[in-house]
């Protein structure tokens, strides 16, 4: 039996290629005989550079930049065979470097995004894959541009100054699965503030300054994409490359399977493993593993899905899922089941228990009765 195994990251615990190589040894356990194929993936978050670098075979370039909080650090992407720029601007403004109790989505900056970007200019990248996700900012964009500006224009000079080289000459198109606006009740600050540290004052705050920024930006090109799907992104940072260089918002599950060429992988008789590490009614808005089931599905694949936790497990099921598991224990504490080895494990016994309730499943199928039909052909 083959298996295919294109499982998104479990946030804050497992990489993608973490959570599957935890399957593939399971799996080669239970049956020596059985073969792996592992397709690290992401959605645009966490983890994107190294899938969108593997699926691409991209060399890895390492910069310094200034991080949310304007403290240098070293930071990666990828630049591919043919100039292609992959940049997961979580590298430079992510959540996971701040500590918790230094969270200010007020102080935080996504300046470093525009030095990754302008770095890669300098590098001869006219082609930019950029993945939104996991931002400890909700600055609208504006330190990005604050910093393309002061990396790449003459020196004193202004946006206006590279805005024809970057929009014309270049082509950005960002990964995610995030369809907010930039402001409002369902904007940028109102939705993902609070996970970044923003109190309710803040958040007023921060979405009252992203909607003037908005409307200077609308009053300066004579349009406003403040409202477009995926806008609120990163912070933002959707809105900014979209309103000031002309990026192309595409679904991140689905552009990462388009490169990764995921449906010639797909041959007969293989099973598919997707997973994430929370499952519900969300998971069938997007995310990656409904993506990874539905090109299975057409195929007539059966597809198991793993998450850390599941909820409304039948509406996964309704879907098309063959198989849903939580893989943490009931009884275990969230913190002990966030640890990398404690993760590992429970993957592992999850997908022993799968084998073994596949293989009863399949043994109950061949000791069915035969049935006839009036005419004595077999059904």
């Amino acid at each position: 039996m083959k298996y295919i195994l294109a499982i998104d990251s479990f946030k804050g615990c497992l990489t993608s290629y973490e959570a599957e190589k935890a399957v593939s040894e399971a799996i080669t356990d239970y049956d020596s005989s059985s073969q792996t194929e592992l397709i690290p993936v992401s959605d645009g978050g966490e983890g994107m550079l190294k899938a969108f670098a593997g699926a691409l075979k991209a060399d890895i370039v390492t910069t310094a930049v200034h991080g949310p909080m304007m403290r240098l650090t070293e930071a990666e992407y990828g630049i591919t065979a043919d100039g292609t720029a992959i940049i997961e601007t979580a590298q430079a403004c992510g959540l996971t470097l701040v500590d918790e109790e230094e969270r200010n989505p007020m102080r935080a900056t996504s300046y470093g995004v525009g030095e990754l970007i302008a770095s890669a200019f300098k590098h001869g990248c006219r082609k930019f894959i950029v993945g939104l996700g996991g931002s400890a900012t909700s600055d609208a964009g504006i330190g990005m541009m604050m910093a393309i500006t002061d990396k790449l224009a003459p020196r004193g000079g202004h946006f206006d100054d590279i805005a024809a080289e970057l929009r014309d000459g270049c082509r950005f198109t960002l990964a995610s699965d995030v369809t907010n606006p930039l402001y409002g009740p369902d904007g940028a600050a109102a939705v993902f503030g609070p996970q970044k540290g923003a109190t309710p004052d803040m958040i007023k705050m921060l979405d009252s300054r992203a909607m003037r920024f908005a409307e200077i930006s609308a009053r300066h090109f004579g349009y406003d994409l403040s409202d477009s799907p995926g806008a609120g992104a990163a912070g933002g940072l959707g809105y900014a490359f979209m309103q000031y260089l002309g990026a192309e918002m595409k679904a991140g599950a689905e552009l990462m399977l388009s490169l990764a060429d995921f449906d010639s992988r797909l041959t007969k008789g293989c099973c598919v493993i997707t997973g994430e590490g929370h499952a519900d009614r969300q998971t069938l808005m997007g995310k990656m593993p409904y993506h990874v089931m539905k090109a299975a599905k057409a195929k007539g694949l059966p597809t198991w899905l793993i998450a850390g936790k599941v909820d409304d497990r039948q509406a996964l099921i309704d879907a098309g899922f063959t198989h849903v598991a939580a893989v943490t224990p009931d009884d275990e504490d969230i913190t002990e089941a966030m640890k990398k080895d404690n993760a590992r494990n429970n993957i592992r016994n999850a997908i022993r228990q799968l084998l073994e309730e596949a293989s009863t499943e399949k043994q109950a199928i061949n000791i069915q009765p035969k049935q006839y039909d009036v005419n004595n052909h077999h059904l």
